[in-house]
């Protein structure tokens, strides 16, 4: 299956440790090599960097690394192709507009004979089950609130609504966005760390790279990593049940805790 990695603060921060140790699954130490991407949303505009390649091949992998852009949410995903050729219109995470803000999503997962009725207002460009999806979620949340985006936690029961009927054709694990808050639905494996004052040292699981966050961070900073398997080994991370969805906002749980 994909792997899954998204970040959401409460002042821009940049993700370079976290993708450090995220990247090198990609064909390193897992087998996840056909295609990725991320996500930056910086204000209302987003920055979208996709690959067929794996990323421990990729070019534009390297550019991410060594280029500390800094945002409030970031979505990233590593591909293992279970429907769809290996391409960059297949590659995660998508991104569609409603209601004048860019959503962003990526999905880890398997979705069996799904093939919803669309609108037509969203259409799937390439040919995954995760772009189908994110397109029924979309008109699903245009159809309910046609005025204009709602409340965080309107569009959370939404959400809460929809994802088990989606989850019922197979592995629906999600990371969904419009650069205000971040929904993390986890269907088999989702976990999440938040880092807040007092800061510590942090160590890839992935790779022998440490970093000190009391040497990078203010006392305010509230940063949370959401990611589908730990990307350190001597922090206390969260594993969300199933079906359990999480609203972010700021750098913490605010719903579905």
């Amino acid at each position: 299956m994909c792997q899954l990695l998204g970040m959401n603060c409460n002042v821009p921060t940049d993700i370079c440790f976290s993708f450090e140790g995220f990247h090198v699954r990609g064909g390193l130490t897992d087998h996840h090599r056909d295609g990725w991407g991320i996500a930056f949303f910086e204000g209302r505009g987003c920055r979208v960097f996709l690959d067929s390649k794996a990323t421990i091949e990729s070019p534009v992998a390297e550019l991410v690394r060594r280029y500390p852009i800094h945002s409030t949410n970031v979505i990233a995903h590593i591909r293992k192709a279970t429907q769809g050729r290996i391409a960059v219109e297949n590659s995660h995470p998508f991104q569609r507009e409603l209601w004048g803000r860019y959503w962003i999503f990526a999905h880890n997962g398997n979705l069996e004979n799904y093939w919803p009725v669309l609108s037509g207002q969203y259409r799937p460009v390439g040919e995954t089950d995760s772009e189908r999806a994110f397109c029924h979620i979309l008109d699903s949340l245009r159809r309910v609130f046609p005025e204009g985006r709602p409340h965080d936690e309107a569009i959370f029961g939404e959400l809460q609504r929809l994802s088990p009927e989606i989850g019922r054709h197979g592995v629906f694990n999600y990371l969904l966005s419009d650069g205000d808050a971040l929904y993390a639905y986890c269907s088999t494996n989702l976990h999440f760390i938040t880092r807040k004052a007092p800061f510590s040292h942090a160590h890839l699981v992935d790779q022998d790279v440490t970093v000190d966050f009391s040497e990078v961070t203010t006392p305010n900073d509230r940063v949370t990593v959401i990611a589908t398997l730990p990307l350190t080994d001597n922090e206390a991370w969260t594993k969300l049940h199933e079906n359990q969805l999480v609203l972010f906002r700021d750098g913490e749980a605010v719903t579905g805790i």
